[in-house]
């Protein structure tokens, strides 16, 4: 594949990397140093776009590969309240769209684990759940787009819980508390805890690198070739729920 990236920074770097490794040309590199200069027939020379940049600018990438019916994965959070708006310019427009909000295959085998775990614990109120999130302290948004998918994924199956609060001590009744935590260089760690009077249980994932978020990326991208519509990390880990 001919690959554009839209993003350059150590995530951007590393899925160059990555893509390299695997066979594929990266073809256009676009940060804020250039954006403004970067074409529309420079974007066309790429296969797919790849895309990893800031709430603030991502849309507006969407848009651009949208036009000109180049294929984009993207890894940004913190723009979802936005989807609505994405989701009408690409059916306008044409085109695919990859989203996830990791990419890491063992996150998503995880995000899988959550929804049963929320399933089964449903029954048993004595039970309280939370989510805490550790990334490095570079990470823009928080909570991490991570831990929304698992505290949305829960609120689906748990009935005792209608909202979520960032918690900083106070948690009120329905709201599950989630904690955001930034130290060092932790590419990200994300734990969710059931905890009764009697005992407690976890589920756990841990990074030790941004290798395992770039290549679910590349292979992401492989995976868009030739499609159109809109996908996920269950289409392509082909993980479905039993209801």
């Amino acid at each position: 594949m001919k690959i554009a990236l839209l993003g350059y920074g150590k995530m951007g770097k590393t899925i160059e990397r990555v893509a390299r490794d695997r066979g594929h040309e990266v073809v256009l590199v676009v940060d804020e140093n250039n954006r403004a200069v970067c074409t529309d027939d420079q974007l066309k020379q790429a296969d797919v776009a790849i895309e990893f940049t800031t709430p603030a600018v991502a849309v507006d990438n969407y848009n651009w590969c949208f036009r000109n019916h180049v294929p984009v994965v993207s890894g940004t959070t913190g723009w979802l309240e936005r989807w609505s708006e994405v989701m009408m310019s690409r059916e306008q427009l044409g085109g695919a769209f990859f989203y996830a909000s990791n990419y890491s295959i063992g996150v998503n085998i995880f995000f899988h684990l959550n929804r049963w775990l929320a399933q089964t614990m449903a029954r048993f109120s004595d039970y309280k759940v939370s989510v805490e999130e550790t990334h490095h302290i570079h990470k823009l948004d928080a909570p991490s787009g991570t831990a929304i998918t698992l505290v949305k994924d829960i609120l689906e199956e748990h009935p005792e819980y209608s909202s979520w609060v960032l918690d900083e001590g106070k948690v009120g009744a329905g709201e599950l508390p989630v904690k955001a935590k930034r130290e060092g260089e932790v590419p990200g760690i994300h734990t969710v805890t059931y905890k009764s009077n009697v005992d407690e249980i976890q589920i756990y994932h841990s990074a030790y690198s941004r290798d395992g978020f770039a290549q679910g990326a590349v292979m992401a991208a492989e995976f868009l070739m030739g499609k159109k519509g809109v996908f996920g990390m269950e289409d392509l880990i082909k993980i479905k729920d039993k209801n």
